[in-house]
């Protein structure tokens, strides 16, 4: 092989891409890390690692730095806006299966930092910042790259290539696979509030979805404030959905009229249901956003991501090292794509369509089920190792032809 060949580039710097960088690194595999940005992303985006991938960082180092900069979140709670709680589940009780048995709430941008503090004196890894891959192009030995960096084109080789680029992915886009899948009519409107809820709502678990057939609301509690999430109809604008008086209509949905929300920030964004038709072309991956998104009512995003970083990661590094043959590869499209489809996607949809049910048929199914999970261990236990994606992990390894 040309030693101008390197054998791993990533495209893409957030907590998917740094995560699988840092695992290859760990098996002693050199890689460069190609962001199209100047500096790490600053976006909030995705706040919530679930129990099984803080297991997962815990192995690579980096757990205890972010918890310590997180918030836990111990429980998971469910009401609805006419019937009150209807059941709170405690993490501790899977916590034979979890060294993290809690949901912490810390912003992405936190693990990326947290990474590349550990790794940017590695002599096996390099990042190089201002530079977007504009296409790919593959023949049986390497990958090549034409990449903008600072205004100047080049191009590099690599024997494997990881998309972690995000949702208008071009290691997906510039190789024609497709990215099938919908968009929910619905936008969703964040607002971020210092107001206390714990004090508002004696009992409120730092993570509580409310179901509403009008207007369903998450709280999300993080240090030093909370997020409010809620859905915007259709018929508005983006305009009139950010508007300050429609944030205060909004707003006051969950707060009272004699206290002052200090809304800090809002966002407002698009919702789709997409995921990639395949997960592999040839010496190409793709992993996180690049590969599937989803709605953010579970947390699965992201903790997807990572689970397709270090599943991918967990067969590559031994390919490339001799210890194992490219066949095993195949096995990560067959898994991930497949608990994609069957858990995340099924979940995240499933989730969203309890909150905003209108028939009562459904509203009371939602409720029971809720409410049985509550009052039966078992059950309540089988919720918790779902929500938490153990499942979906368990499922996964279970997929090997």
């Amino acid at each position: 092989m040309n030693q101008a060949v390197l054998p791993v580039v990533i495209a893409g710097a957030g907590p998917v891409g740094m995560t699988a960088a840092a695992d290859l690194i760990r098996q002693g595999i050199p890689v460069l890390v190609l962001e199209k940005l100047s500096d790490l992303s600053t976006e909030s985006r995705a706040s919530t690692f679930h129990p099984p991938t803080l297991d997962m960082l815990d192995d690579l180092g980096f757990a205890q730095t972010l918890i310590t900069q997180g918030l836990k979140a111990p429980t998971v709670q469910y009401s609805t806006s006419t019937d009150g709680e209807l059941g709170t589940f405690d993490f501790s009780t899977i916590a034979d299966i979890t060294r993290h048995p809690f949901r912490l709430q810390a912003e992405q941008y936190k693990l990326t930092r947290i990474i590349l503090d550990v790794v940017q004196h590695n002599p096996l890894f390099r990042i190089e910042f201002d530079s977007e891959v504009l296409s790919v192009s593959q023949d049986e030995e390497s990958v090549t790259l034409r990449v903008s960096q600072g205004g100047q084109e080049r191009t590099l080789r690599c024997q494997w290539l990881i998309g972690a680029d995000g949702a208008n992915s071009i290691v997906r886009r510039d190789q024609g696979i497709g990215f099938e899948g919908f968009t929910w009519p619905e936008r969703f409107l964040v607002m971020t509030t210092p107001v206390d809820f714990t004090a508002l709502r004696p009992g409120i678990s730092s993570v509580s979805y409310v179901a509403d057939p009008d207007r369903w609301y998450f709280l999300l509690r993080i240090i030093g404030a909370w997020r409010v999430m809620m859905p915007v109809a259709p018929e508005l604008s983006d305009a009139e959905a950010l508007s300050p008086a429609y944030v205060e209509e909004s707003i006051r949905r969950v707060v009272p009229a004699d206290i002052d929300p200090c809304i800090q920030h809002t966002t407002l964004y698009r919702v789709h249901q997409r995921v990639a038709s395949h997960f592999r072309k040839d010496r190409s991956f793709l992993v996180g956003d690049a590969a599937h998104i989803n709605n953010p009512l579970g947390g699965m995003g992201m903790n997807g991501g990572i689970h397709d970083a270090l599943n991918l990661t967990a067969k590559l590094g031994p390919v490339i090292n001799g210890a194992a043959s490219p066949a095993v590869l195949d096995l990560y499209e067959l898994q991930r794509r497949a608990v994609t489809m069957e858990a995340i996607q099924n979940d995240t949809i499933r989730n969203k369509r309890n909150l905003e049910a209108k028939e009562e048929v459904d509203r009371a199914r939602f409720r029971d089920e809720i409410r049985a999970a509550a009052a039966d261990p078992a059950k309540g236990r089988e919720l918790l190792r779902r929500i938490a994606m153990f499942n979906s992990l368990e499922r996964a390894a279970s997929l090997t032809a």
